[in-house]
């Protein structure tokens, strides 16, 4: 039997248990800096962006390691305010998106994840940027919703997978002309964001690839029998998530559900009856 959602149970289980991690609204504050940032650069002529706050790594090992957590505001557009202005508005709507879907906890750990990953390729290429932590989450919401329309230029309707696949298009070239080169470290950057971005969407590409075959009929569920299944295992507990691991010890108001989609017999709880990936047996 496989199950695809292993890939990401330790996540979920971690955000199921600590719910109160993360910060909310967090894209919110990101974009409030950033202007912030280009507003300042008006009064200093630009050095904010250019020189005291990027990570670069010779003044972070000269010890400003403020510069671990500045950089995070540097302006996406530092001459243009109406392009800034769109793009924080859009990275906004979508980070925003992606903290509902996900809840602040999951948001969170991924931008935190993927910041962790921009520093340490930072230190090996001499800079770093947040420019592909940003895309990972247009990148994700693309996975997720890529059925939805966006105007392009405010005109022309397009698809959110077809401007993700532009935009992966464009990096893979970048990549391809850093091989030939011979300077694969510059690739660190996309390379890193692509690990984050396929850690955190597994479950849906996992599906995607035919890893775990759906069936989409229902069948009925003996739920006698499957509470008498985990009897005999000699659990404790009466009910487990099968996601996060939460049992009605844990939590003895949480309502618990068997999946009908499900082979077998896989309990779940409230957070994730309707939001897990089904299992079900090879054939």
């Amino acid at each position: 039997m496989i199950y695809p959602n292993n890939s990401y149970g330790l996540i979920d289980r971690f955000c199921a248990k600590h719910p109160r991690f993360g910060i909310p609204n967090l894209m919110l504050y990101l974009v409030v800096g950033q202007a912030a940032v280009f507003l300042l650069d008006l009064f200093f002529s630009g050095l904010l962006s250019l020189y005291w706050l990027p990570l670069y790594r010779t003044p972070l090992f000269q010890g400003q390691l403020w510069r671990l957590v500045t950089f995070l505001f540097i302006p996406s557009n530092r001459t243009n305010p109406f392009f800034l202005l769109l793009s924080c508005y859009f990275y906004y709507w979508i980070g925003s998106m992606l903290e509902r879907e996900w809840g602040t906890a999951k948001f969170s750990l991924f931008y935190l994840s993927g910041v962790v990953l921009s520093i340490l390729s930072g230190l090996l290429l001499g800079y770093s940027s947040i420019y592909y932590v940003n895309l990972s989450i247009f990148l994700v919401i693309a996975t997720l919703y890529g059925e939805m329309q966006v105007l392009l230029f405010f005109v022309v309707p397009i698809k959110m997978k077809w401007l993700a696949l532009i935009d992966v298009g464009l990096i893979l070239v970048d990549v391809i002309n850093f091989a030939r080169d011979g300077i694969w470290v510059y690739a660190l950057l996309p390379l890193a964001s692509f690990v984050n971005y396929f850690i955190f969407t597994w479950p849906f590409w996992s599906t995607k690839l035919g890893l775990a075959r759906r069936r989409h009929s229902p069948k009925v569920v003996q739920f006698k029998k499957a509470q008498k299944q985990q009897e005999r295992a000699g659990q404790h507990y009466r009910h487990k998530c099968a996601v996060c691991g939460l049992t009605d010890l844990d939590d003895p108001d949480m309502e618990f559900r068997y999946c009908s989609r499900c082979d077998g017999y896989h309990c779940y709880c409230a957070e994730h009856i309707n939001r897990h990936v089904h299992i079900h047996q090879e054939e």
